[in-house]
């Protein structure tokens, strides 16, 4: 049964896929659509988030170890990877609408149900439900979050990167707002109290969401992930895609033990550093948005300079071994914050030059083209999320904090350069085939 049916909103759903020129102002359905977009973006992210303050500590009491801790929150990006794919290959056939909500459902339960986990015995009990309530939740998050991106791309097919711009302040807010009123709902009132809330948010999304959001009609596509990844620039920008969140999973997973052991602050204060990293992603990706949309031709240019801004900060957040320059706390915080920045700068236009991309291979314009790049985005995203605390830790472990960045740094680098490389190539190479088309069309008067 369609998510749609019965929605007093049918006739008005019905929006064209083509317009000859954009509007001046947003229809109501548009309007409706960035609120529930928006709303999905925040619940979302902080139901996401909230496990950071204090589920590590509540793991250890039931027996699990850092190593399992770590496992259960790569789980999540590994499932998440999983169903991106899934969700973006089969997005036509299940309903774009009916899987956001169907996902935020998922989610909803989801989060209650990890509220309850400590009522479970401990030991393997506990952990393996663990496993299986993130799990399950992952493919529900990557369900909203696949449907929300190709939703936002047809609704919003001129001002793609305008619109996830200012989306992202609200996935902002979520990572921001995640930890401190998680942190605080938990010692305040326990354990199961801050997942009973947000579950419930999410649960009040649901209806929400099928009232507001439009019924889109498409047909399934022939196409496939990997005729997409054929394309050089996709595949190079999939590796830059990869390294950003490998960095973000990095700083997650080693920045607050480095900074406690370093710089003797508090979790709190760690807290407060953290937002230094989601405040200027927040603040950049509107405007960052806003200009890609309005000059296409910068978005390569953008992506790598940032790709190039963040690397240099990783080299500096540690600082690298090489600089044999002292860790300084007003160092670090100042390279979150142009990572923050750089992040934006990088990951906004990804998405918008995915989809041109796409266009360019002779996918057709369509839901079911915007649901496998929504899927292979996400699920490229979802494995650096799963490889850089891994990655990242064991390198910290073996060596230092210092080192780590820097490799994840140098990574990072290498995906910008090898962009780089590959559309001054491109370019190149489509000026002479212009200079040699235009040297055939001459060709014939010369001769006379």
């Amino acid at each position: 049964m369609d998510a749609h049916a019965g929605s007093p909103h049918t006739a008005e759903n019905s929006f064209p896929t083509e317009t000859t020129e954009p509007p001046t102002r947003m229809t109501r359905i548009q309007t409706l659509t960035l609120i529930s977009m928006a709303s999905v973006n925040f619940s979302s992210m902080i139901c996401y988030s909230i496990l950071g303050p204090f589920f590590p500590n509540e793991a250890v009491k039931k027996g699990a170890s850092q190593t399992v801790i770590g496992l259960i929150f790569g789980s999540y990006a590994l499932c998440n990877l999983i169903g991106s794919m899934v969700m973006g290959k089969y997005i036509v056939q299940i309903g774009a609408k009916f899987m956001l909500t169907a996902g935020l459902f998922v989610s909803a339960v989801c989060t209650i149900l990890f509220g309850l986990l400590d009522r479970a015995p401990a030991g393997a009990p506990f952990i393996s439900l663990c496993f299986i309530v993130r799990s399950v939740d992952a493919v529900g998050f990557a369900a909203a979050m696949t449907s929300t991106f190709a939703m936002t791309a047809k609704i919003f097919p001129d001002n793609v990167a305008t619109v996830l711009g200012g989306l992202e302040i609200f996935t902002g807010l979520g990572l921001i707002l995640g930890p401190p009123v998680g942190g605080w709902f938990y010692h305040s009132f326990g354990y199961e109290v801050p997942f009973m809330l947000l579950g419930c948010l999410l649960l009040v999304m649901v209806p929400f969401n099928i009232y507001v959001l439009p019924y889109i009609e498409a047909e399934p596509s022939k196409d496939s992930f990997f005729r997409l990844l054929l394309h050089g620039k996709v595949i190079l920008i999939c590796f830059v895609t990869v390294t950003l969140s490998s960095g973000l999973g990095f700083i997650d997973a080693t920045l607050s033990l480095f900074a406690m052991k370093t710089f003797n602050l508090s979790s709190g204060y760690v807290g407060l550093i953290m937002i230094g990293l989601s405040l200027p992603y927040c603040l950049a990706s509107p405007l960052i948005g806003y200009f890609t949309d309005k000059y296409p031709v910068t978005r390569i240019g953008f992506t790598v300079t940032g790709g190039v801004i963040t690397a240099v900060c990783f080299f500096l957040l540690g600082p690298a071994p090489f600089f044999h320059i002292p860790s300084q706390l007003w160092l670090t915080v100042l390279m979150l914050t142009l990572i923050g920045f750089s992040l934006g700068m990088t990951a906004i236009p990804t998405f918008p030059e995915i989809i041109a991309c796409a266009h360019e291979q002779g996918f057709e314009e369509g839901l079911s083209t915007l649901g496998m790049v929504s899927g292979l985005f996400g699920a490229f995203w979802s494995t650096g999320m799963f490889c850089g605390p891994i990655v990242g830790g064991l390198i910290t472990q073996g060596l230092n904090f210092e080192w780590a960045a820097t490799v994840q740094g140098a990574t990072g680098l290498l995906a910008a350069l090898l962009l780089l490389a590959y559309s001054l190539c491109q370019k190149r190479k489509q000026r002479v085939q212009e200079n040699n088309q235009q040297a055939d069309e001459n060709s014939p008067l010369l001769n006379e």
